[in-house]
């Protein structure tokens, strides 16, 4: 199955869903049935915000980017709205958070080993609608990937911190946890994910054989050499056969040249 996720008008661009499907296909990644978009399941959301709030556990956060990031410890919420009421706030814009209890949260990631966090001394209450009326990217996907029926998921170690949050977000919403396993992220010399936002050079569809090799390389799988010269299909074959995920078993990044194909 495959899903866009759009839910961000100020980043989400049709031409860009486009290319991605267009990539997709020069690289011998099809899927069946029709491609889910994140920006159709808006009712979902609303529901699933309306839920969380008749259990009184949204509240309405007008703190700005500054004011949080001059806290002295901006990576955990300091609770300056906590106190604030549903109706508070409600004739400007606001985001809505929700409160992060004092507990726990752990998991054994099928790559990374056992990982725990405390929601509230680590994360503090977090978002999950912003001010801009966006749901936030931990309600939604956990919402889509139940929708969908997702029973393992994997996906780069940059997320691995932001996972106990959407198993609080499962566990409050009635949600089948999945399966975890983050795997590392491709960064270049300097230590920067390869991204459109570092300007990472996009993947060439013109020669998807050789990408994929070299992707292949860097994921520690040891392809043969004589398949860089092989179509996609072939390459997707030999990688679906011989895959080997405990290759990564302690990895956090891979280093490659910077002028690399970014891998998203």
């Amino acid at each position: 199955m495959l899903r866009i996720d759009d839910i961000d008008p100020q980043r989400s661009r049709a031409s860009a869903a486009d290319a991605i499907l267009q990539t997709l296909e020069a690289f011998g990644l099809l899927w069946d049935g029709e491609v889910a978009f994140q920006s159709r399941n808006t009712g979902r959301y609303a529901e699933a915000l309306t839920q969380l709030q008749a259990i009184s556990l949204l509240f309405p956060c007008t703190c700005s980017r500054k004011s949080l990031a001059a806290d002295a410890d901006s990576a955990v919420y300091a609770g300056h709205c906590r106190n604030k009421l549903p109706d508070d706030g409600t004739d400007g814009a606001f985001a809505l958070r929700i409160r992060a209890a004092d507990m726990t949260v752990s998991f054994v990631d099928r790559l990374q080993g056992p990982f725990e966090q405390n929601l509230a001394a680590d994360v503090g209450d977090f978002v999950v609608r912003r001010r801009d009326g966006v749901v936030a990217y931990h309600l939604a996907t956990v919402l889509d990937d139940h929708e969908a029926g997702i029973t393992d998921v994997m996906r780069g170690i940059d997320l691995l911190s932001s996972t106990p949050r959407q198993i609080y977000l499962q566990s409050l919403l009635g949600l089948i946890r999945p399966t975890y396993c983050h795997v590392p992220i491709l960064v270049d010399s300097h230590g920067r994910k390869l991204s459109k936002s570092a300007r990472a050079t996009a993947v060439d569809p013109r020669r998807p054989g050789p990408t994929l090799h070299q992707l292949l390389g860097w994921l520690n799988q040891a392809p043969p050499t004589e398949l860089a010269h092989q179509p996609a299909e072939v390459i997707l074959e030999w990688a679906l056969q011989h895959w080997n995920p405990t290759l990564l078993a302690g990895r956090a990044f891979v280093a490659v040249e910077d002028r690399a194909p970014e891998a998203r």
